[in-house]
């Protein structure tokens, strides 16, 4: 979206003014749905590829240790994995593409840790074989996302949580 107003600025459809206020509104969006009013004028395709990023993700780790984190946009099911290394992937600041989205989990000799923002409901749906799996979020606060964790942890790890202390759990059985 920012690469859309920037490009917008430099070609003379946006002021200076409107362009900061458009991307102010852009950084405070929490749904893909309040971002696509702020580029509909701009791009014919503005709304496809906005309803493009909110369908299917895949983060992968293979062999390596990959950190997600930050200011981004969450698809509506998004697939995580870790194959032989680490995947950190960090949802609280991430713009989630409505109201519920999936994530599938994968986890085979690897380390998969979510954090989900403070009011999120988290759903599990995640088994585990010869693995550790530890899912925290329950209900939520009033009004937060709905995140359903579904998938298999089979010699390796996952960790699902709101705080960042909860990711080295002791491993107790």
């Amino acid at each position: 979206m920012a690469a859309v107003l920037s490009e917008a600025l430099a070609t003379g459809r946006l002021t200076t003014v409107e362009h900061a206020d458009r991307l102010e509104a852009t950084y405070n969006s929490v749904t893909v749905d309040e971002l696509v009013p702020i580029t509909l004028d701009l791009l014919d395709v503005a709304a496809p590829a906005s309803t493009a990023i909110a369908g299917r993700q895949e983060v992968t780790a293979a062999f390596s240790k990959v950190v997600r984190g930050g200011r981004w946009v969450a698809g509506r099911h998004t697939a995580l994995s870790a194959t032989f290394g680490a995947l950190i992937v960090d949802l609280s600041d991430a713009v989630l593409p409505g109201r519920e989205i999936t994530l599938e989990l994968t986890s085979f000799c690897g380390k998969l840790i979510v954090r989900v923002p403070e009011n999120a409901h988290v759903i599990d749906e995640v088994s585990g074989l010869f693995a550790k799996r530890h899912i925290s979020g329950g209900i939520g606060g009033e009004g937060g996302p709905v995140i359903k964790v579904v998938g298999r942890a089979t010699f390796g790890k996952i960790i699902v949580a709101r705080e960042r202390t909860d990711w080295n759990l002791p491993d107790k059985p």
